[in-house]
């Protein structure tokens, strides 16, 4: 029986240790070489594109020979006004991506012996670089779909008499939302947060490829994709997936989704779900990928990516 691939070497290409054991030079020049990595780590000014750089006296600063425009490793990038030192910056990448159903704050923040503020806009500026795909992106070929709810819980009363049904609308307190995931077979899950199951499928309907197949439950707010899509359904209440149809797909994403939010995170509703929705998605898709390889496209889009419109002096707007 051959080994599963999380479990073999081939999984395992990086290592905390050596990252944590970087010098501030070594971290300095990994970090140059993944940003500029089209010029092997020569320095590319970000304002007018030139390639006529040098250095000024502190050996980790820029000036552009034909703007002036001076700049360091992070300017322009998510990392961008930075105070941390460059080698925590990697640990916190590295860390990130060795979990296998995410990092809490909490847990970053003692990892890297910085202010839990600290640790929790790192996390979600990780979250962002690796989950800024277009709002439109499209699903193709085999895609099952499915929702579930998240957020607005409800604790129940002590005594058995006076708990009302949770399940009723009028006994809601309005914040739940629902997760919707298109997930291509043997391809990428595509997450979305929208208000109600209805909602999400009238999304799916816009977002899924012409010519498509669709897998879905019995839920009855799908019956419409039958006139645009070949739709083919399973009934839970019978059997988790027959020969015809099945969303274990899907399921294996909101598994993973909802082992973080027990296990990990406790809480992940609100104006954050759709930010956790995204890192689980990116988790599941990245699942046959090595931590190395994981390590190094993690820090390349946090690199590539521009400053944070949300996350830049966000606790400094009284958050």
């Amino acid at each position: 029986m051959s080994q599963h691939f999380l479990l073999s070497a081939a999984a395992r290409t990086l290592s905390l240790a050596k990252v944590m054991r970087l010098s501030d030079d070594q971290a300095f020049e990994q970090f140059k070489a993944i940003r500029w990595d089209s010029t092997e780590g020569a320095p590319v000014c970000p304002r007018c594109g030139c390639l006529s750089i040098y250095s000024l006296n502190d050996n980790r600063r820029f000036k552009c020979a034909a703007c002036s425009h001076k700049f360091s490793v992070t300017s322009g990038t998510i990392f961008a006004s930075r105070k941390l030192p460059i080698r925590d910056l990697l640990a916190a990448i590295a860390i990130f991506v060795n979990s296998a159903k995410g990092h809490s704050a909490l847990q970053l923040s003692r990892d890297l012996d910085v202010q839990y503020k600290t640790a929790f806009v790192l996390s979600h500026k990780i979250r962002e670089a690796l989950t800024d795909e277009p709002v439109d992106a499209t699903a193709a070929g085999e895609v099952e779909i499915d929702g579930a709810y998240f957020g607005g819980h409800i604790r129940p009363e002590n005594r058995k008499v006076d708990r009302p049904d949770r399940r009723l609308a009028q006994n809601q307190n309005g914040k739940r939302q629902v997760v919707m995931v298109m997930r291509e077979r043997e391809g990428r899950a595509l997450p979305f947060v929208v208000r109600s199951e209805a909602a999400g499928a009238e999304v799916v309907a816009r977002r899924v490829a012409p010519g498509s197949t669709i897998y879905a439950d019995e839920a009855s707010c799908y019956d419409n994709l039958h006139a645009r899509f070949l739709t083919k359904r399973i009934n839970h209440s019978e059997a988790y997936s027959t020969p015809e149809a099945c969303t274990n797909w899907a399921e294996s994403f909101f598994s993973r989704m909802r082992r973080a939010e027990m296990g990990t995170f406790h809480h992940i509703a609100g104006p954050y779900l759709s930010a956790y929705a995204g890192e689980m998605a990116w988790r599941e898709n990245n699942r046959r990928v090595s931590n190395g390889e994981q390590y190094l496209t993690v820090a390349g889009l946090a690199l590539a990516h521009s400053v944070s419109r949300v996350w830049k002096g966000y606790w400094q707007r009284g958050n």
